[in-house]
């Protein structure tokens, strides 16, 4: 169930000599595509910088880059691998979260539109999409454990910003979900384009991994002390209760209806 990379990667990412190589400019916040370079071994990675983050008015704490290494953290704790080896480090620019960079397969589909009225086989309708004025179609994403895992991840860490972009097929058959800076808030902030199995009944497998969770999130536990020194302590008691809830439940989580339960834009 884990994700290819090994222990090494995050050693190259934590020591390694940054090179920025570029911009991505098309990110709200600063977002550089860099090279890493240690001990003979070189990849390509994602530079994000404190001081290029800009502020958000409800998340008053903490930084993107300490959330986005928090969610990090949490996928490693799964076993599933969901995020992509992900350290807090000083840069070129101050201190920012460093990620390996994923190149992502053209090839695979995980999201469409279609005009059936229900999705079809090997896929789970999210809602009706705007397509122009007169007409609509229905947003679909695919049925896949991969993803039903990711959905998992995102309601442990309370993603708000669960786009299709930030959805990264590998090559290798891997998947990967980026961009976790807005995550971990105390209160419901739910935004994904993952429903589709919302109100179903949580496999054995997520079962399971929460459970381990649960245990991994006691106060003192590696786990809880790590996530200690990148949130705040209100932050860190909300993951354990949404872990606790989904074990009560045993259901993947719906729509509050207090918040937009679509990011936008959604791609």
């Amino acid at each position: 169930m884990s994700s290819p990379e090994s222990p090494r990667d995050t050693e190259l990412l934590a020591r390694g000599e940054l090179t920025v190589r570029g911009r991505v400019r098309e990110a709200s916040n600063a977002v550089l595509y860099c090279s890493v370079a240690h001990e003979g071994r070189e990849a390509a990675c994602v530079y994000k910088p404190v001081a290029g983050e800009q502020p958000l008015w409800d998340f008053p704490d903490g930084t993107l880059a300490q959330r986005e290494v928090a969610a990090y953290e949490i996928s490693e704790a799964t076993g599933w691998g969901l995020v992509p080896p992900t350290v807090l480090r000083d840069g070129p620019y101050g201190e920012g979260m460093v990620q390996l960079w994923i190149e992502a397969d053209p090839g695979a589909r995980l999201l469409a539109l279609t005009e059936d009225e229900e999705a079809g086989e090997g896929w789970k309708a999210v809602g009706p999409a705007q397509i122009d004025e007169d007409r609509t179609a229905l947003l679909v994403h695919a049925d896949t454990p991969e993803l039903r895992r990711l959905a998992v991840l995102d309601a442990v860490i309370n993603n708000g910003d669960r786009k299709g972009g930030h959805l990264l097929p590998a090559p290798g058959g891997h998947l990967y979900g980026i961009d976790h800076g807005v995550t971990f808030h105390v209160e419901d902030k739910l935004r994904t384009l993952l429903w589709g199995w919302a109100g179903e009944e949580l496999p054995a497998e997520a079962a399971a991994v929460l459970d381990s969770l649960d245990r991994s999130l006691a106060p003192g536990a590696p786990l809880a002390t790590r996530l200690a020194e990148l949130l705040t302590g209100a932050e860190v008691t909300a993951v354990r209760a949404r872990v606790e809830a989904l074990r009560a439940t045993g259901r993947h989580p719906e729509p509050s209806g207090q918040w937009p339960s679509i990011p936008w834009p959604p791609v």
